[in-house]
């Protein structure tokens, strides 16, 4: 029988989760993922409230539960996070596509999560790295391998924000996000999550590390400065039209040259990017952020397109028409470039603005999707009356006076046009924007009641984002374009160690001054001077568990006087308190079969006594 430990959890277990288990294949990750499925589908046979599977004392997800499904996974317990997680994911897909059985699949989809949650915080912390970024793959309804993926890609490719709201899983994000752990690419694109101590050097130059760029912290910090001054030279760049009188000049402005080189810098790096995530991981990767950079980056292409169509245009009114174009299109880019709010995701309520505004945008689909749809109704209509008296007019103006009718500013001229123009705004105002309203709110209560959970599977989504797509060298634009021209063409001419040579001393001396700041601060912050801790350090009140803590000792006066904190000593303190690892119910039939038990041991040897 096992023995618990003083967390309840019994050591057999815990001895279970210290060994690393041996790298699955593909079938047996699938035969494991299918036997998860059967359990969970014994577990909860009925549909249950999610919110009783959810609760820290469930009487349904119990001790007993968790060591089953530990239990369970035999050799393979490191792949079991990983395996619940993606048990989760067809629960989810069965829940969509079968709304007759939405609550039961749901219910089992949330169990698979919470035990997925419940038994990564049973696993030592040593084991947490390689729990967390080990990849696996599984065997497909058709026969083919899936793509790798780790435990805390799936968590963040299926939105899962139990498993990512929980201390373990933000201790690993927290631990990329400030580059206390880095990511290591082995072969067949496995990865590791391994601690920079091990690997930095403490010599002078070693400080300058080139490969600290890519810290998502740091990564995160240079970006916003970047964009801000992207952000001036736009500004200053859509003010040529005023400021040149001549509108027929054929020069470039300086702002232009400098705006339109950011800009294929920052679209070689979106594309590289979507290249990197649709080969090396899955385009679940892809979200709401990496359309708006796409649609930002499409239209400063059409922007410098018209602007050189203008240039080389015959005639002065076509070079004209097409430099307003030109201007035109890129006042379309002024509202998708603030999305530089994307990289503003550390602070909490600007993550939260986020995800509010991501998940109105996708309720508004649905109101977008119904106008569709009654639009061409009603411009069927609208299109027949322009025919009654004989003559017919282009078809943008059918939609230019439907447009214009939606936003409060109709245009007809006989009865019969108002009484499509009342129908169609008693559809459009009454039910249709009222939709929409309902749509946005229930978005909005789903995000602010489950505000943490969210943010902070939102952070981890972005965290890990950044360091995704594996790139051992990493080049933020603008600075892409010095890599493609001047060091890309050497890589299939040099070593690999020479290549990897010449790249760190171009990335030193690019960025030698964030490298220098970076450098600095991460110095001071392992630097023994008080003054410096002050100044850059966090307090420290040490580990809470720290058996001194626990039992203090005084000193000084307070001792020579025989005071002491600890004449009770923490164990005993503890002695009377409340198991509040289990529900209540879990309690008192726990109590009730240890008096059965002992009421049979008491029968047994009464009996031998009778006999």
């Amino acid at each position: 029988m096992s023995r618990a430990t003083n967390d309840g959890i019994p050591e057999d277990q815990t001895s279970l989760l210290s060994v690393k288990s041996v790298q699955p294949s593909p079938d047996t990750v699938t035969k494991l993922t299918r036997r998860l499925r059967a359990l969970t589908l014994r577990l909860l046979p009925v549909e249950v409230d999610p919110a009783a599977l959810q609760e820290p004392t469930s009487r349904i997800i119990t001790l007993d539960v968790i060591n089953a499904y530990i239990a369970a996974a035999g050799d393979f317990v490191e792949a079991l996070p990983y395996c619940l997680l993606r048990a989760r994911r067809e629960f989810m897909w069965e829940a969509n596509h079968n709304p007759a059985d939405y609550g039961e699949n749901y219910g089992r989809a949330t169990a698979c999560e919470v035990l997925a949650r419940r038994i990564l915080h049973q696993a030592p912390s040593d084991r947490l790295k390689s729990i967390m970024s080990t990849r696996f793959r599984i065997m497909e309804a058709d026969g083919d391998v899936s793509e790798m993926t780790s435990a805390l890609e799936l968590a963040i490719d299926s939105h899962c924000t139990i498993f990512l709201s929980s201390s373990e899983a933000q201790e690993v994000v927290n631990a990329v996000w400030t580059g206390r752990w880095v990511q290591q690419n082995n072969e067949d694109h496995d990865i590791d999550y391994v601690e920079y101590e091990k690997k930095r050097s403490h010599s002078l130059w070693g400080h300058l590390e080139p490969m600290r760029i890519s810290v998502p912290r740091y990564q995160n910090i240079f970006r916003i400065i970047i964009w801000f001054f992207f952000l001036f030279v736009y500004s200053q760049a859509v003010r040529e039209p005023l400021d040149r009188l001549d509108p027929h000049h054929s020069r470039f402005d300086e702002y232009e040259y400098i705006l339109y080189f950011m800009a294929l810098a920052f679209s070689i790096e979106d594309m590289h990017k979507i290249y990197k995530l649709l080969r090396f991981v899955t385009w679940r990767a892809f979200g709401f952020w990496n359309f708006v950079s796409f649609v930002t980056d499409t239209l400063l292409c059409i922007a410098f397109v018209l602007r050189i169509s203008g240039l080389l245009a015959a005639g002065d009114e076509a070079s004209a028409n097409l430099r307003l174009r030109s201007f035109q299109v890129l006042s379309f880019v002024a509202p998708l470039i603030w999305y530089m709010n994307s990289i503003l995701f550390k602070q909490k309520y600007v993550g939260m603005m986020q995800i509010c505004v991501a998940r109105m945008l996708q309720e508004s689909g649905i109101f977008f999707a119904l106008l569709s749809v009654l639009g061409l109704g009603f411009a069927q209509g609208l299109y027949a009356l322009d025919m009654a008296d004989g003559q017919i007019e282009h078809a943008s103006t059918v939609v230019n006076v439907m447009v214009q009718s939606l936003l409060q500013a109709p245009d007809f001229s006989n009865n019969a046009g108002l009484t499509l123009y009342y129908l169609w705004t008693g559809v459009t105002v009454i039910v249709l924007l009222n939709v929409l309203i309902s749509l946005f709110s229930s978005a909005y209560d789903d995000v602010v009641e489950d505000a943490e959970p969210e943010y902070l599977a939102f952070f981890a989504g972005k965290t890990v984002g950044m360091i995704r797509a594996p790139d051992e060298f990493l080049y933020p634009a603008p600075f892409n374009i010095i890599e493609l021209i001047f060091i890309a063409p050497f890589e299939s001419l040099l070593s690999q160690e020479t290549y990897a040579k010449y790249n760190r001393f171009i990335m030193r001396i690019l960025f030698l001054v964030p490298l220098t700041v970076i450098a600095l601060y991460e110095s001071a912050n392992r630097s023994n001077n008080h003054w410096v801790q002050e100044w850059f350090g966090r307090e420290d009140d040490g580990n809470d568990d720290d058996p001194a803590h626990k039992d203090p000792e005084v000193n000084a006066d307070d001792a020579a006087q025989g005071l002491e904190i600890s004449r009770v000593k923490f164990d005993d303190l503890v002695k009377k308190f409340p198991n509040t690892m289990q529900s209540s119910e879990a309690s008192i039939l726990r109590e009730i079969q240890d008096l059965k038990d002992r009421i049979n041991t008491l029968m047994k040897v009464l009996e031998e006594k009778s006999g």
